[in-house]
């Protein structure tokens, strides 16, 4: 197999209380919402998004922020409300895309266009991964969990202020059963069935939240964990997150993460909001 290359792309940041990502086991939904937390205390954290140059194709895992949110590249609350759709869900958590930065923008500066993408892969479907989905919406297929999709139409508080249908409305958004047994609970989607590229569900943080594991002929392989935690911190501590629809599975994530982190075969283990990464490209 020829090499896979992983463009590690940051594509702006999230401000947040630092016991959405940090809170751990005990931490409240109300805690974590950060509505008892002076602002000062906010985390400004980095939404990264990964393009995949692979034998087989080329791949784009989560889109990050709509330039609509931050239109002049700085933070601005009434274009994000706007782009959000939710003003409760604002008060959760922040956002800018400096110039340049949105996913459109830096696949432009990489001469791609987004009708060229052979597949754009979810993570999950809260707004700092899918917000920016229209920007991508020519790619030849867009994907995500049918639990996942699934998971948003809950009738319950968090679901109902999480997760926005207008951020794909518009949108070509297509689902995917399991059709692997790999992961924390032996739930798994191998895009093209030779374990290459497989999308391995990690739930806890969300119903459907999937890790992306892209391995080469060698059995090398890269972990792109979304926010199944949030920093290496999270799984060498065995930190969970303060927002969760069920921390046990939270945990057992978490747990599943720490190993495949501590492989020898493991590249590298990367999350989308780790202040301690920087944009780099990853060959193997």
């Amino acid at each position: 197999m020829d090499k896979i290359k992983i463009h590690v792309l940051r594509t702006g940041e999230v401000r947040v209380s630092p016991y959405l990502p940090f809170g751990g086991d005990n931490c409240s939904l109300l805690k974590a919402s950060g509505i008892t937390t002076p602002k000062s205390q906010w985390l400004w954290l980095p939404v990264f998004c990964f393009l995949i140059e692979h034998p087989k194709g080329l791949l784009l895992f989560d889109t990050g922020w709509h330039r609509d949110m931050s239109p002049n590249g700085v933070f601005d609350k009434q274009a994000q409300i706007h782009s959000l759709g939710s003003w409760m869900l604002y008060q959760v958590n922040q956002g800018r895309i400096a110039p340049g930065e949105a996913i459109d923008e830096q696949l432009q500066q990489l001469g791609i266009s987004p009708a060229t993408l052979d597949y754009v892969l979810l993570s999950h479907l809260d707004c700092d991964h899918a917000n920016g989905l229209r920007a991508v919406k020519e790619a030849k297929h867009i994907l995500v969990s049918k639990a996942e999709l699934e998971g948003t139409r809950q009738r319950r508080l968090q679901t109902r202020i999480r997760f926005q249908p207008r951020w794909w409305q518009g949108v070509d958004l297509q689902t995917f059963d399991w059709n692997g047994k790999e992961g924390p609970v032996g739930l798994s989607f191998d895009l093209w069935g030779d374990g290459s590229v497989v999308m391995v569900n990690i739930p806890g943080h969300t119903r459907g939240l999937c890790a992306l594991k892209v391995k080469n002929s060698n059995g090398r392989f890269a972990l792109l964990f979304a926010d199944g935690g949030y920093a290496t911190r999270s799984w060498r501590g065995m930190i969970t997150s303060g927002i969760a629809l069920d921390k046990n599975l939270q945990h057992l994530s978490l747990q599943w993460i720490r190993e495949q982190s501590l492989s020898a075969l493991c590249v590298e283990s990367l999350a989308s909001h780790d202040p301690d990464i920087q944009p780099h490209t990853i060959e193997f």
